[in-house]
């Protein structure tokens, strides 16, 4: 029997859907006005379960643990209460950040622990964060997915502060400086190789649920720098047209190894990624959004997402839609239906990332200042049928809630605990 393929698996459940529609569905379909809603309806009701997750960053001390060198009782029980109010939220997913930079949040093999545990790069902290995440997020019938950040080295450039057994002080020339921070050059091999070993071994370790990149490709353009790459290029480049095409192929083989080699350890793990919204402005690709963004990540950071949804190669995307409802150059009711429609038919969950840290800050325009904007956001997107849930940027926002937006939305949309 030849292999069934994800677009091929689609398309026979769009017809199989259509039939429970003919056979028994027409009331679906008159009660709702459409038959698009009648087939998410039935769609619904097969998968049981939306995605509501949050991010639970650890670089930088952003989420947790809240300072780094707390001892190992303070960073679990902190973690713990995350899990808790991720409950008491009514959420079912945590994204939990487990390399946030070339580095580990379990006893690794390939890198050092991290510094943001307890201060000092490499050392042990007593105890597995990671382990512990998976174990007691299960228990509170919760999913985990761990969080990898594939490149970034450092928020610095200096090889020596990075302990001597690092990767990039054993492979200097693997790294490269960049914007004021160090990187591993996707365009070398070994490179890729690396980074898929290192993320791959903790779905080995662990019963995680699944793989999840966020944005971070090649670096976000820094005016006036040049990420250098040119001896890569050099050596791999030849068959491309131009630069960008070999990093953006550098960057799919990574996405498309990546995705092979998950399913071949669990075929139950999830791979997804988080990308910056904007695919490409359509005054530059009538495939395009309508948008006029500062960055696209075709273009600058090398990242073709919409192909990797297209092709299905991941199992679910979930595009940082960080923008309120009308604004100009990127509208939140512009790209989710712009992602609705490349997601449609490809099998790929579409996810809607929120940007909850906004709401309430005073640095941001009138809207967020509104409790209720995030609660239009997921009511404008419960009209789109490709929308399978939301993720909600962060964790500490989750906890904090400074104006109560996180709590309308449990109030307006997540009434019941959550499959």
């Amino acid at each position: 029997m030849g292999r069934i393929t994800r677009r091929g698996f689609v398309a026979g459940t769009a017809g199989a859907l259509s039939g429970l529609i003919a056979a028994g569905g027409a009331a679906a379909a008159d009660r709702d006005g459409t038959l698009e809603q009648a087939v998410r309806t039935v769609a619904a009701r097969r998968r049981g379960r939306d995605f509501r997750g949050v991010w639970t960053a650890s670089v930088a001390n952003r989420d947790w643990p809240s300072r780094p060198g707390l001892t190992a009782a303070a960073q679990r029980a902190e973690l713990l209460a995350h899990l808790d109010k991720a409950v008491e939220r009514r959420l079912n997913t945590v994204v939990l950040q487990v390399r946030p930079t070339a580095d580990a949040l379990w006893p690794s093999p390939y890198e050092p622990w991290s510094e943001w545990l307890t201060g000092v790069q490499g050392q042990d902290p007593g105890w597995d964060p990671l382990g512990t995440a998976v174990r007691e997020a299960h228990r509170r019938g919760l999913e985990l997915h761990a969080w990898f950040n594939p490149y970034r080295i450092a928020n610095h450039t200096d090889l020596s502060r990075l302990v001597p057994t690092h990767p990039a002080r054993v492979h200097p020339d693997w790294a490269v400086a960049y914007g004021g921070k160090l990187y591993y050059n996707p365009g070398l091999p070994e490179v890729r190789r690396f980074v898929e070993d290192a993320m791959l071994d903790a779905v080995r370790r662990y019963d995680i649920d699944g793989v999840h990149w966020d944005d971070y490709f090649y670096p976000y353009p820094v005016a006036g720098e040049t990420f250098d790459d040119d001896e890569a290029y050099e050596r791999y480049g030849d068959g491309f047209p131009d630069r960008d095409a070999w990093r953006r192929n550098n960057i799919d083989l990574l996405v498309r190894e990546t995705a092979a080699r998950i399913k071949r350890i669990n075929r139950r793990v999830a791979f997804g990624i988080s990308p910056f919204a904007v695919w490409r402005n359509a005054a530059n690709d009538e495939r395009g959004s309508a948008t006029t963004a500062g960055v696209q990540t075709y273009d600058d950071l090398h990242a073709d997402t919409r192909t990797w949804v297209r092709e299905g190669w991941i199992d679910y995307i979930c595009p940082q839609v960080y923008w309120n409802i009308g604004f100009a150059a990127a509208d939140y009711a512009v790209l989710v239906p712009w992602w609705n429609e490349v997601a449609r038919g490809t099998g790929v969950d579409l996810y809607i990332g929120e940007a909850l840290y906004k709401a309430g800050d005073p640095a941001q325009p009138a809207a967020w200042q509104d409790p209720a904007e995030l609660s239009r956001h997921l009511t404008l997107a419960h009209r789109y049928a490709s929308v399978r849930g939301h993720c909600f940027f962060a964790a500490k926002e989750v906890t904090e809630d400074r104006i109560g937006a996180m709590a309308r939305v449990v109030a307006d949309h997540y009434t019941r605990r959550a499959r």
